[in-house]
């Protein structure tokens, strides 16, 4: 007989769960493909790579519509492809181009598609959570069936807008997911230097938010939760805040924190070796043999496609132009 489990993974079609995996190989393939620009330094922003974490965002916006709005944070490029941004405009971004989402003026760090539902993403810590919240509640107000979703680290929760976000989303019965991909690390210090508490999915109980964890690198699991918690929200439900387990495989920032040649990057390498082996993609790969048959010939077919469309984003963002300095006014106030 079935586990619980494998009962709720079921309930997922075939299309669907080849959408999540191309979705999370999708992000892996761009994050990974950064590397060699980073190190040539022909890319010069700073750059923080979601390779390991691509479960969370694939699972979450796959339960989305794209009238949901998504906000997110300084690790947000997987944010940005699962709720359906560009991926030439995207990685445009990334190497300041005009061609970029935001018009070669934000980076890494600052993507948008508003077409998309992706609203924004800031790196100051915890700083888009309210503007998901203003979000939620402009939902609420017009009663347009919209759901807002808020991404945030574990270092957010040592931020005061978290809290505050929390009572109002309570108070107001708001339709937003705040959803914490906890990685065990705010940038170099680990999870046990900075709170009392590691259980971060708790902290909305005092305000009556609908609290849940999950497994961050089981995609099947994160989608079957934020599905759940998506539906509660349009039905007025909401608020809930579900924490996402996860692990970076790269540094803080850039491929490995390798700063003028140092390794700098703290982490035990025994604790690194023991997450690799829970990498969210390879674990899919598995699921999707056992599960629905799926070839090894078949992996590799949709690993070449995603391959090719990431080579041809890279090619379009190196052959584009820089913004121009005469415009360097230009998108800062409104016409």
């Amino acid at each position: 007989m079935a586990s619980s489990n494998e009962r709720d993974k079921m309930t997922i079609g075939h299309e669907k769960l080849l959408d999540l995996y191309r979705t999370m190989l999708r992000i892996r393939t761009c994050e990974e493909r950064f590397v060699d620009p980073i190190l040539k330094r022909d890319v010069l922003c700073p750059v923080h790579l979601c390779s390991g974490q691509e479960a969370i965002a694939a699972g979450v916006c796959g339960a989305l519509e794209k009238k949901d709005y998504i906000f997110g944070n300084h690790r947000s490029h997987g944010h940005y492809l699962a709720k359906g941004g560009d991926l030439k405009a995207m990685v445009a971004e990334v190497f300041c181009k005009d061609k970029g989402c935001s018009k070669g003026r934000g980076g890494s760090m600052h993507l948008i598609d508003p077409d998309a539902g992706m609203i924004g993403s800031a790196p100051i810590v915890a700083g888009t959570i309210s503007l998901a919240l203003g979000a939620a509640l402009a939902a609420s107000i017009r009663r347009d069936g919209r759901v807002a979703v808020s991404f945030f680290g574990d270092g957010a929760t040592g931020e005061g807008v978290l809290s505050e976000s929390l009572n109002f989303a309570g108070l107001k019965k708001l339709p937003i997911l705040f959803i914490c991909e906890n990685n065990f690390y705010s940038t170099h210090l680990s999870i046990d230097e900075i709170r009392v508490n590691r259980k971060i999915f708790q902290l909305g109980k005092p305000y009556g938010v609908k609290c849940f964890r999950v497994d961050g690198n089981d995609v099947v699991k994160v989608h079957e939760k934020a599905r759940h918690l998506v539906e509660l929200c349009r039905q007025g439900q909401g608020p809930v805040l579900l924490e996402c387990v996860t692990y970076r495989q790269r540094g803080h920032v850039g491929p490995d924190d390798n700063v003028q040649g140092l390794h700098t990057d703290i982490r035990p390498p025994a604790e690194i070796f023991r997450w690799l082996k829970k990498d969210p993609i390879k674990a899919m790969e598995r699921y999707l043999a056992v599960q629905i048959g799926i070839s090894a010939v078949q992996i590799a077919e949709i690993n070449a496609d995603v391959q090719t469309e990431v080579d041809d984003a890279f090619r379009y963002a190196t052959s584009c132009s820089r913004p121009n300095r005469k415009e360097i006014y230009s998108y800062v106030f409104a016409d």
